[in-house]
């Protein structure tokens, strides 16, 4: 393995940052990121890029003003990736009409880094996945394409994204991020990385795994909870009952 790669370079500006998806989890970031390091912004929607080079974010997730400000240089053109250092992949992993989960994003951006990545590399991703994606499917994905070899040649790490579409009040900066990785190393380029953007504590986990699942669990809380609640609500407004005033009630209780 080559020299590990530390935060201190990307800091020096010697290299450069990608995030690979520029939806409403990896624009975001980008905005944060580029304040400290030189970054460069990709999508492979080509009409997603002309407008962000244009100063406008469909997503609503920046201003026009905030993404002025924001020095990330957008790109569609894959042969750009290959002066980055550290990729950062925001792609979606929605579920299909079987409710399977479809990694085809992640593995095509796992394919096109691997294809422009040297060796020395870290990949880290963000998108949602559960346990063993990151090690099991991704890395394979990113041999085949570079031809070179994971431990060796190049490292992963995974953050799981935690940003709610449209919500303003918890941001990148005022969230806890984990953070997990394949060696110690990684996990240190990576807090040092996020640790620019995030303003509040970084979480540590033993494993990828441990973080993918953390994530997982997270996802599924808050959808029994929302469902729960629906459920309750639909019943208790038959009966009568403030919903609202329920949870109130019920919330005294310290646990």
């Amino acid at each position: 393995m080559k020299k590990p790669l530390t935060a201190q370079s990307f800091y020096a500006g010697k290299n450069k940052i990608a995030i690979v998806g520029l939806g409403y989890v990896g624009l975001p970031l980008a905005a944060h990121l580029s304040r400290h390091f030189k970054v460069i912004g990709f999508d492979i929607s080509e009409a997603n890029v002309a407008e962000l080079k244009k100063g406008h974010d469909r997503t609503m997730e920046l201003s026009d003003a905030e993404l002025k400000k924001a020095r990330i240089s957008f790109t569609s053109r894959p042969n750009d990736l290959a002066s980055c250092r550290l990729f950062i992949v925001a792609v979606p992993t929605p579920v299909d009409h079987f409710h399977v989960p479809d990694l085809s994003a992640l593995e095509n951006a796992s394919a096109l880094i691997g294809k422009h990545m040297s060796a020395g590399a870290c990949v880290a991703y963000e998108s949602t996945v559960y346990p063993g994606v990151t090690e099991d499917v991704c890395v394979p994905v990113l041999e085949r394409a570079s031809g070179l070899k994971f431990g060796r040649d190049f490292t992963v790490g995974y953050s799981p994204e935690r940003i709610n579409p449209g919500d303003k009040i918890h941001t990148v900066s005022n969230t806890i991020k984990i953070i997990s990785a394949s060696d110690s190393a990684t996990l240190d380029l990576l807090e040092g990385i996020y640790s620019a953007v995030v303003k509040v504590r970084l979480h540590r986990v033993s494993s990828i795994k441990v973080a993918e699942a953390a994530k997982v669990i997270e996802n599924t809380q808050r959808d029994i909870n929302i469902a729960l609640m629906n459920e309750l609500a639909i019943i208790f407004n038959k009966m009568g009952i403030d919903t609202l005033e329920v949870l109130e009630a019920a919330g005294t209780k310290w646990n």
